[in-house]
C-alpha cells in the first residue's frame, strides 16, 4: 500500500537526485569486487557519525510509537504499514528545532540509522495481528505474553541471521532497486542536502494532520469524555462526538429485513482509516468496495433470510435476532473470501516462476582467492554470524514451538529450510516491487502442514507464523539497508540497529495487545480481571465492532477448513466458494495478461468481504480523494494544491494514521484504567 506515495514522492526529487549510482551497463558488467570498489571510494561516509546513542534512543521511542500505531490499524484492517519515511521526516524536524536551541543536529547517517530502528520496531506487530492472535481464537487460550514476545524476537532476529547474507547479492551486486527504501533514502538526501523548508513543511503538515485526526477522536472518545466529564467535573450526564452520525439514515430502510445496523454498515468518524485509505491504488481501493457492497448489502440478507447463518451458539440468525456481524461473517461470508483471497494470491505467486527461480541464482557466486579479495570485509556484516547464529536460533524457535504450541519438533524443524526458501522469494519480491507477499507465503505454509498433519491445528498455524515472521523481516530488514547502502553507512551498524528496533517493538506492541484488545480477560495479567467475562471465548475479545482481526481470522478460517473440512457448512456456501474460486482464478489471469491493467482485482474483492465495513468504507473515501487531488494538481506543480496534496501525500496520510490511532489506544488505556 505505501508504494503509491513512494512513487509519488520518487517522481518528484529523483530528476534531482545526486546520489552517485552505477550505470545500467556497469551493473550488468562489472565484478562483484569492481562494485564493491566502486561504492567504497564514491559512496562510503567513513566515520561519520551513525549508531549513535541519540539515534538509538530516538529510534527506539519513535518505534515503540509507530508499532503501537500499527498495531491498532493491524487490528482494524489486518496490515502493517512501513514507517520509514514518517521516522525519517519526525526525526528530522525534531533534530532541527533542537538545533535551534543549541542542539547539534543529525548526521544523514544518524538518520538513517534512526529510521531503520523504527522501521523494524513498526513492523514487529505482524505476527500479533495475524498468526498468534489466530491460534489463540483456534485453541480459545491465551498465550502468556512473555512466551509471545520472546517467540516473536527469536523469529525476528533470525530473520536479521538470514537476510544479510542474502544482502551482498541483491544490493552491492545487483543494485536491486527495493522501491520504498530507495524513496528512503532519495528523501534523506533531498532533506539533507537540499532545501530544508521542504522536509520542514512535510513535517508541520504531518502535525497538523495527525492533531486533527487526534482532535477528532478525542471528542468521540467515550472513555474520555466520561473521566472528564463524570470524575473531573462531576456531571450527571456525559456527552461526546457522536460514533455513527448517520444511523438515522440507516434506521430508514432494512436489507430483506435485516437491519444494516446489525451488520455494522452505519459507518463511524474514522480518520485513521481514511488515511489508510489514501495510501492505496484507488483501484484496489474500488474494488474493496465492491466487494463489501456484495457481501453485507446483498449476500448478508440473502444468506440470513435464507437460515444459512448462525450465532457462535449455534443458533440460526433471523433478520429480526439479535447477532453480531462477525457472526455472520465466520458462518458464512468468510469461506467465500478467503476461497478468493487464496486462489487469486496463490495463482499471482506461481504465475511469475522467474522471479521465484532467480531468487535462488547467485547467492553463493563470490568466488576465491586473492584476486577476488573482499574490498567491504571490514565493514559487512561477517557471514560466520549467520553460519553459526542460524542453527542456534532456529533450533531455539523449534523448541518454543514444540514446548509453548505443541508443534511436533520433526514439523518444527522442516519448517527451518523452508524459511529460507520463501525468504529467497520473498526478497525477491521485494526487491522488485516494493511488496513482500506474506499473505501467499503463509498460505503456502499453513497449507503444506494441513496436509502433514491435519487434526492439529497449530502445526499449520505456527509453521507459517515461523515462515511468513522470518521472510517478512528480512525482506524487511535489506528494504531498510538498502538507503544505508546509497548513503554510505556501515552495514554491520544498521544490522545492530534493526535488532534495538526488534527489541523496540516487541517491548511496546505485546503489552498493549494485552491491554488493548484483551482487556478484562481472567488470565491477562496488565488489566484486572472482569468476572462477568469468564466464560468469553477469546474470540470475542479479539473480534469486535472496533477490530475486526481480518488477518487472524483469514489464518483461523484456513486452519479451521483444513481441519475440519466443509461438512459443517451450508450448501449455499459451499457454491459460493466454488463460484468466488472461479471468479479469483479468471480474472487473477485476465490481470496477469494486461498487466495489471484489468479493473478487476479478486484479492482486493476478497479484502472487501472479510474487512470490516466502516474500514472498507472510510478506506476507499482516502483512496478517491487523494485520486481526485491527484488528477486535479498533477499538471500544477507551481500551486499549493500540487505541494500539499501530492508532494505531502504521504506525510498527511501518516499524520491521520498516528493521530487518531495513538489518540484512540489512549481512549482504551482510560476505560481500561481509569474508569
Amino acid at each position: 500500500m505505501p508504494c503509491v506515495a513512494v512513487f509519488a514522492v520518487l517522481s518528484y526529487i529523483l530528476p534531482r537526485m545526486a546520489i552517485p549510482q552505477l550505470t545500467p551497463e556497469q551493473v550488468r558488467t562489472w565484478t562483484p569486487q569492481e562494485k564493491d570498489r566502486w561504492w567504497l571510494t564514491n559512496v562510503f561516509r567513513g566515520d561519520m557519525a551513525q549508531l549513535t546513542l541519540r539515534s538509538a534512543i530516538t529510534g527506539f521511542l519513535l518505534g515503540g510509537f509507530l508499532s503501537a500505531t500499527n498495531l491498532y490499524v493491524g487490528g482494524k484492517t489486518g496490515w502493517t504499514l512501513g514507517v520509514g519515511l514518517t521516522s525519517v521526516i519526525l526525526a528530522f524536524a525534531m533534530f532541527k528545532v533542537l538545533s535551534s536551541l543549541g542542539a547539534k543536529d543529525m548526521t544523514i547517517l544518524e538518520n538513517n540509522a534512526m529510521q531503520s530502528i523504527a522501521t523494524s520496531a513498526g513492523y514487529m506487530t505482524s505476527p500479533l495481528i495475524s498468526g498468534l492472535a489466530a491460534y489463540m481464537m483456534v485453541k480459545n487460550t491465551l498465550i502468556p505474553w512473555w512466551q509471545m514476545m520472546v517467540f516473536n524476537v527469536v523469529l525476528s532476529m533470525l530473520g536479521v541471521l538470514v537476510a544479510f547474507p542474502m544482502k551482498r547479492r541483491f544490493i552491492n551486486v545487483e543494485q536491486q532497486p527495493f522501491p520504498e527504501g530507495r524513496a528512503c533514502g532519495v528523501l534523506l538526501d533531498t532533506l539533507y542536502t537540499g532545501a530544508n523548508t521542504s522536509g520542514l513543511f512535510k513535517a508541520k503538515v504531518l502535525a497538523a494532520a495527525a492533531i486533527v485526526s487526534g482532535v477528532l477522536k478525542f471528542c468521540g472518545g467515550e472513555a474520555y469524555q466520561t473521566f472528564i466529564q463524570a470524575r473531573l467535573l462531576g456531571m450527571s450526564t456525559v456527552h461526546w462526538l457522536k460514533e455513527h452520525p448517520l444511523d438515522w439514515i440507516f434506521t430508514q430502510f432494512t436489507l430483506l429485513g435485516t437491519p444494516p445496523k446489525r451488520l455494522e454498515l452505519s459507518p463511524t468518524i474514522e480518520l485513521t482509516m481514511f488515511g489508510a485509505g489514501g495510501l492505496m491504488n484507488i483501484r484496489y481501493a474500488a474494488n474493496m468496495f465492491v466487494g463489501m457492497i456484495a457481501a453485507y448489502y446483498i449476500a448478508a440478507p440473502l444468506v440470513i433470510q435464507a437460515g444459512d447463518a448462525v450465532t457462535s451458539q449455534g443458533v440460526v440468525i433471523t433478520p429480526d435476532g439479535v447477532f453480531r456481524r462477525t457472526e455472520v461473517l465466520n458462518s458464512w461470508l468468510l469461506w467465500p473470501g478467503v476461497v478468493m483471497l487464496v486462489s487469486a494470491s496463490l495463482l499471482a505467486f506461481f504465475a511469475n516462476p522467474k522471479m521465484i527461480l532467480t531468487a535462488f541464482t547467485g547467492l553463493f557466486g563470490r568466488k576465491k582467492g586473492p584476486e577476488h579479495a573482499d574490498p567491504l570485509k571490514h565493514i559487512e556484516f561477517p557471514l560466520w554470524i549467520s553460519l553459526v547464529g542460524v542453527p542456534i536460533i532456529g533450533a531455539a524457535g523449534v523448541w518454543m514451538a514444540h514446548a509453548w504450541f505443541d508443534v511436533r519438533p520433526e514439523l518444527g524443524a522442516m519448517a527451518i529450510p523452508l524459511i529460507i526458501v520463501l525468504t529467497l522469494i520473498a526478497v525477491n519480491s521485494t526487491s522488485l516491487t516494493g511488496i513482500t507477499p506474506t499473505g501467499s507465503l503463509s498460505k503456502i505454509t499453513q497449507l503444506t502442514f494441513g496436509v502433514i498433519d491435519r487434526h492439529n491445528p497449530a502445526t499449520n498455524l505456527m509453521t507459517a507464523c515461523m515462515t511468513t515472521e522470518v521472510a517478512s523481516n528480512a525482506a524487511n530488514l535489506l528494504m531498510d539497508i538498502k538507503p544505508g547502502y546509497m548513503l554510505g553507512a556501515k552495514p554491520r551498524q544498521q544490522a545492530i540497529g534493526h535488532c534495538i528496533g526488534i527489541l523496540s517493538g516487541a517491548l511496546a506492541s505485546t503489552p498493549l495487545f494485552y491491554v488493548l484488545f484483551l482487556a478484562g480477560h481472567k488470565d491477562n495479567p496488565f488489566v484486572p480481571a472482569r468476572p462477568e467475562l469468564a466464560a468469553q471465548p477469546i474470540q470475542d475479545f479479539l473480534v469486535t465492532p472496533q477490530f475486526g482481526f481480518p488477518a487472524a481470522m483469514q489464518w483461523k478460517g484456513i486452519s479451521d477448513l483444513i481441519e475440519k473440512g466443509m461438512a459443517n457448512l451450508p450448501d449455499s456456501a459451499k457454491w459460493a466458494m466454488l463460484g468466488c474460486l472461479i471468479f479469483g482464478v479468471i480474472f487473477e489471469i485476465v490481470r496477469l495478461m494486461t498487466k495489471s491493467k484489468s479493473p478487476i482485482s479478486p484479492v482486493a474483492f476478497g479484502l472487501g468481504i472479510v474487512l470490516p465495513p466502516d474500514s472498507v468504507l472510510w478506506m476507499f473515501l482516502g483512496s478517491l480523494f487523494f485520486w481526485v487531488m491527484g488528477k486535479i494538481y498533477t499538471a500544477r506543480t507551481s500551486t499549493l494544491g500540487w505541494r500539499l496534496w501530492i508532494d505531502t501525500h504521504e506525510p498527511i496520510c501518516a499524520g491521520l494514521i498516528a493521530g487518531g490511532a495513538l489518540v484512540g489506544i489512549g481512549d482504551n488505556l482510560v476505560k481500561v484504567f481509569l474508569i
